[in-house]
């Protein structure tokens, strides 16, 4: 459980789209109120990525530090997970930090544990707002792997 949670934020950082879509349940409750404000919702995993391709590839790299990650059993095939989180987003000469706690539901499949709900608790903030010049540089460039976005 705990590699599922590792392996989605290793990937969302190396643009590794397949990844981060394999470590999605089917649906996912998305609830990152306390960043963005708005309402929680359910996506599908397909729609997840495609929100994360409209922001993530237009900043020059982004690193999720997360840890310790404590996980509960409650059996019938679910676990919950905690973990605090510090989020570095780098665009240009900026760097936006983002420092919180993330709760993280996740589901049993044939296939394996699979994250089926995201809420992140927002501590701190620091740096500018970089989420709009990232979302312009995301729409303008392809949706790029990890080697193409080292590579522009």
């Amino acid at each position: 459980m705990e590699l599922t949670i590792l392996d989605l934020f290793h990937a969302i950082d190396a643009l590794d789209w397949a990844a981060v879509e394999a470590a999605l349940d089917d649906r996912v409750e998305i609830d990152y109120r306390t960043l963005f404000g708005g309402e929680a919702s359910t996506l599908t995993s397909e729609e997840v990525v495609e929100s994360w391709k409209g922001i993530v590839p237009g900043f020059d790299a982004t690193q999720h530090l997360l840890g310790p990650i404590r996980i509960v059993e409650k059996g019938d095939n679910r676990a919950d997970a905690e973990a605090h989180v510090r989020a570095y987003h780098y665009l240009e000469e900026s760097v936006w930090m983002v420092a919180g706690h993330y709760r993280i539901a996740l589901r049993r499949t044939d296939a394996g544990f699979r994250i089926a709900g995201i809420r992140l608790d927002v501590f701190h903030q620091e740096g500018g707002d970089l989420l709009p010049r990232a979302q312009e540089r995301a729409l303008a460039f392809p949706r790029l792997s990890g080697r193409a976005r080292s590579e522009r």
